[in-house]
């Protein structure tokens, strides 16, 4: 649990999220709790528009009271020469329910961190939903919730910070557009100046090519911080069934310098096709 520095409400304590992220040279990439947005954290993936019934429940903006997301174990943790990652289960909390708080929805989190060998992270991210309420819960359609989201380093503004996707949009227009992928990268202190991230969704997901929030240029009081997201409910809500599962697949390219569209491209038919095993008969 990560609490908010003295004299901010304690409604904007969490657990459940991801951060630091480094680039392969050090450059810390992600951000937590920034003072515009206490209940931002890193890497992370709460639902912002919920209703349980006819009530509405927000897991996202933390100070509303209404909900929250907490870390409730590993399940399980692997360590080897190919990936290192772990399995995690995380709890959606309604704090509205009548009588105790009552889980909405529980999300098994797979993280793999896989061994390239050519000088960039590639972070494999799945989160897997389902919930034990009878009659569900529906995610509201809204530019923010879920997927993956990620609140970048406070040295990325609009003056030093670059988007571009899979369709060609940039931080001027690619904000509720859809795409497979997209590069975020900005200035750092590594030797080569720049670092980013390649954040691709995979074909299974729901709406994809999936809906995107993106800060524009002139986001957050004009500073242009850096706010992406993969958003599957951007455009049409979603109702989640008691006793289904619900998957999302993400993966994340973290590299130093820049990357273009056709390197983003060769790494996403990586990502979204299955691989093809031959077997071959020994005729000895």
């Amino acid at each position: 649990m990560m609490y908010p520095p003295e004299g901010v409400d304690g409604l904007f304590k969490r657990s459940g999220f991801i951060h630091p992220l480094w680039s392969p040279r050090g450059e810390v990439l992600s951000r937590v709790q920034p003072p515009d947005h206490y209940h931002h954290y890193g890497i992370w993936g709460p639902w912002t528009m919920t209703h349980i019934g006819d009530r509405e429940v927000d897991f996202w903006n933390l100070n509303k009271g209404q909900g929250t997301v907490k870390f409730a174990g590993f399940i399980s943790e692997t360590i080897g020469d190919v990936f290192s990652g772990f399995k995690a289960l995380q709890q959606h909390i309604d704090f509205g329910a009548k009588g105790e708080d009552q889980v909405a929805m529980n999300e098994v989190l797979d993280v793999r961190v896989w061994n390239t060998g050519n000088g960039v992270w590639m972070i494999d991210y799945t989160t897997s939903l389902s919930t034990p309420l009878e009659n569900g819960i529906t995610l509201d359609a809204y530019r923010y919730g879920g997927g993956i989201g990620y609140r970048a380093t406070e040295k990325w503004t609009k003056e030093n910070c670059t988007v571009l996707t899979s369709e060609g949009k940039t931080r001027i227009d690619a904000d509720g557009s859809n795409a497979r992928w997209c590069i975020v990268e900005g200035e750092s202190k590594t030797p080569e100046g720049r670092s980013g991230i390649l954040f691709l969704s995979h074909p299974s997901n729901r709406a994809h090519p999936e809906p995107m929030r993106v800060w524009p240029l002139d986001g957050n009081g004009g500073r242009g911080d850096m706010f992406f997201e993969f958003t599957p409910i951007r455009h049409q809500s979603w109702k989640l069934k008691n006793g289904n599962e619900y998957v999302l697949k993400y993966r994340m390219i973290v590299f130093d310098g820049s990357l273009d569209k056709v390197t983003a491209e060769k790494y996403w038919n990586s990502f979204s096709r299955a691989p093809e095993i031959e077997i071959q008969k020994n005729s000895k």
